[in-house]
């Protein structure tokens, strides 16, 4: 106690760089919907998790992600039906810069749609990655 006396602001240093310590661990387990492309692609790996760009034709033709889906977020509730084959995997979305595929994830969970992934920062994340570019036409 002698010691706490005469040593009371490293105690108080310690406590708030220890809750400081706590609320950054807390908030780094918020959202787990949000995929880096490193955890991305290890859910391709592990679990053949689908990759869905949901980008403008125009905008997927100038690269996309090797062996991804393409359906335009404009297009997702015409183009549902097509999509329940894909219920039973994880479903990764991208665009451009994870905007709108966090639109179509709010979209297709409500489609019953539960394992659903953003691709976080979408493309542009992707490529400053180093992650590989298809041109290829589907």
């Amino acid at each position: 106690m002698e010691f706490l006396q005469h040593n009371w602001y490293w105690a108080a240093l310690a406590l708030a760089s220890g809750s400081w310590l706590s609320v950054e661990l807390i908030r780094g387990r918020g959202d787990t919907s949000q995929l880096s492309p490193v955890q991305a692609t290890l859910l391709v790996n592990r679990e053949d998790a689908i990759i869905l760009d949901v980008r403008e034709q125009g905008e997927f033709a100038q690269g996309h992600i090797p062996n991804a889906r393409h359906v335009p977020l404009s297009e997702l509730a015409r183009r549902s039906t097509e999509m329940e084959k894909w219920k039973g995997h994880p479903l990764i979305l991208c665009c451009a810069s994870g905007s709108r595929s966090d639109s179509a994830k709010s979209q297709l969970r409500k489609a019953g749609f539960e394992k659903v992934y953003n691709l976080r920062g979408g493309m542009t994340e992707w490529e400053k990655a180093g992650q590989p570019i298809s041109r290829k036409r589907k």
